[in-house]
């Protein structure tokens, strides 16, 4: 057990630390952002499973009950194999440090949620008591629609049952029909990937662990990616120039063009737009994206190697 325990703790710590470190140096991510959330995925639920493995393990080398409960179906031989009688030294306080530790993760995931759900509510409603009736020259195909009374440009999308893209009356003026068409399919793909789950998950393991650079690393990463992989749904379809104009458009009365810090994603995303980096070939997208699933397998494979070669 305390092998298997030191083996979790270094395959952790290596996810936690050194590995976001190089991703977020690495400029393939700006390449292939919806592999690279894929990693970043990854890396979390290796985290996540080395803790809860561990926790598991710990539980049941300091209490009974638990260990009757998780070895009751297994054979003498795969209990005897992880030396669960005597408890290693700290095993207790490395029980109690992980229990409290998912206890608190819950708690951060259960606020996000609630919260995201409150801000939501109120967004609707007030929604509902700007916007005007929808312009019976728009075609109904582009999806549920919502047009805002507002001189400013522009559309977001709002998760919910079912999602909701809001567009002001300025953008509606501003972009033609080929830019708005942009403008809507990037968040048409923002709310088919699901990308809210995505950043209330990285949200609140920031949140609550704001100094493992894994966590920081993922939400930071997350909210970049998400834009760049609706910015390559949009290309797609509409074509890089006209998403590079509509993204201009819309946030042209913010300074996206300026060197100011909190416009510098959008500057990034109209030069990547108008000069699209190099994909990368399809092998290496396969081979990244298989690798990147096997790794959460890791911990589990330490678990359960004692109780295999034990079986054998």
């Amino acid at each position: 057990m305390t092998v298997c325990l030191l083996l979790l703790s270094v395959v952790a710590v290596t996810a936690a630390v050194p590995v976001p470190r190089a991703l977020t140096r690495a400029d393939w991510p700006e390449r292939e952002p919806v592999v690279a959330l894929w990693v970043w995925q990854c890396l979390v639920a290796t985290v996540l499973l080395c803790c809860v493995t561990a926790l598991a393990l710990g539980a049941a080398a300091v209490f009974g009950t638990v260990r009757a409960q998780l070895f009751a179906p297994a054979p003498p031989a795969v209990t005897a194999a992880y030396d669960l009688s005597t408890a290693p030294p700290g095993a207790a306080a490395l029980t109690l440090l992980l229990a409290c530790g998912a206890a608190w993760t819950t708690a951060m995931l259960a606020r996000e949620l609630v919260e995201a759900r409150r801000r939501r509510a109120q967004a609707r409603a007030h929604l509902r008591e700007r916007a005007p009736d929808l312009p019976a020259g728009l075609p109904a195909a582009r999806g549920p629609l919502l047009v805002l009374e507002d001189e400013y440009p522009d559309a977001w999308w709002m998760p919910g049952s079912p999602p909701q893209l809001i567009v002001t009356t300025g953008a509606l003026h501003r972009l033609t029909d080929h830019q708005l068409d942009a403008v809507l399919t990037h968040e048409r793909g923002h709310a088919r990937a699901r990308h809210d789950w995505l950043l209330h998950l990285s949200t609140a393991l920031a949140t609550g662990f704001p100094r493992v650079p894994l966590f920081a690393h993922f939400c930071d990463q997350t909210h970049r990616l998400v834009e760049l992989a609706a910015d390559d749904t949009a290309s797609r379809r509409c074509g890089h120039l006209t998403t590079a104009l509509a993204l201009i458009e819309l946030n042209q009365h913010r300074g996206v063009l300026s060197c100011a810090s909190s416009h510098r994603l959008l500057g990034e995303r109209v030069d990547r737009l108008l000069e699209p980096p190099p994909r990368l070939g399809r092998r290496h997208r396969a081979l990244t994206t298989t690798t990147a699933a096997l790794v959460p397998l890791l911990p589990l494979l330490i678990v359960f190697a004692p109780g295999l070669t034990a079986l054998s």
